[in-house]
């Protein structure tokens, strides 16, 4: 099987889309009924991220416009579309490689895959009324997106093999409890809230972000010693950007943080 391809087909709608919106950009699920998972609709929503990169977006805000945020896989099409190593290999990378700030706005429920791409987020904040699962266990599988391992890293394994063997539906305050998401927020205030989390991050220090990303990920997929190895090429990026110097020349005028105005470079 090929890796989710950056093209769609002419004859079929778009599963995610893309808009600008400020220096946030806003990638929205949208496959009628629940954004159930093939690999076309992977592909759109890869497509999509790297299009807020492509422009410019300084932070990214991934939501639905669907009752849910993502139901799962859709499984007429999982036995057939199953992914190999190449093609998960190329989908980690274009959702975690992401050089900005990806924010998760979870609605409904987000079970199965749909958790799975929330974890491939930075940050997950989730409506009151959310549910999350892995329901697969339940079908004789298993998590196919890495659900397992990046679960893993947030709760530690006693609690990830919990979530995926048992598949139980799961509320949010228990989730934000256990540090799979990091906000829980009224489901009427989820927009701005989550909104509110994207403009943030697009309004800070671009370059810097991308090094404590990248330095955080590669902790938890390898330990310290992988970060390590690349702490001096995260400080590089940072010490040559002119955030680094607003930020500095603001504390020395100001006396105090947070009162640079960032620019992304």
């Amino acid at each position: 099987m090929s890796s989710p391809s950056t093209t769609t087909s002419k004859h079929r709608m778009k599963t995610a889309t893309f808009e600008p919106d400020g220096a946030v950009g806003i990638v929205t699920m949208c496959k009628p009924p629940h954004n159930l998972m093939d690999m076309a609709s992977l592909a759109d929503l890869t497509t999509a991220l790297q299009q807020a990169v492509d422009a410019g977006c300084r932070s990214i805000l991934l939501r639905s416009s669907m009752r849910h945020f993502c139901a799962g896989a859709d499984l007429n099409v999982i036995y057939e579309e199953r992914p190999d190593d190449e093609t998960l290999r190329a989908l980690w990378a274009k959702f975690e490689d992401v050089p900005v700030p990806v924010v998760a706005a979870v609605q409904g429920a987000a079970l199965g895959g749909g958790l799975e791409i929330a974890l491939m987020c930075d940050m997950i904040i989730a409506a009151d009324t959310a549910s999350f699962a892995m329901a697969e266990a339940s079908l004789g599988l298993l998590p196919l997106l890495g659900g397992v391992q990046r679960i893993a890293q947030r709760v530690g394994p006693a609690r990830a093999k919990e979530l995926a063997m048992f598949g139980r539906r799961h509320d949010p305050k228990a989730m934000e409890r256990w540090g799979v998401i990091n906000l829980v927020t009224p489901e009427e205030e989820l927009a701005a809230v989550s909104m509110s989390w994207a403009r943030q991050l697009a309004a800070g220090p671009t370059i810097a972000y991308r090094g404590i990303k990248m330095l955080a990920d590669l902790s938890a997929r390898g330990g310290s010693k992988a970060a390590d190895a690349r702490q001096c090429e995260a400080n590089e990026w940072m010490w040559r950007t002119q955030d680094r110097e607003r930020g500095l020349a603001a504390f020395a005028r100001d006396g105090r943080p947070a009162t640079a105005a960032f620019e992304g470079n």
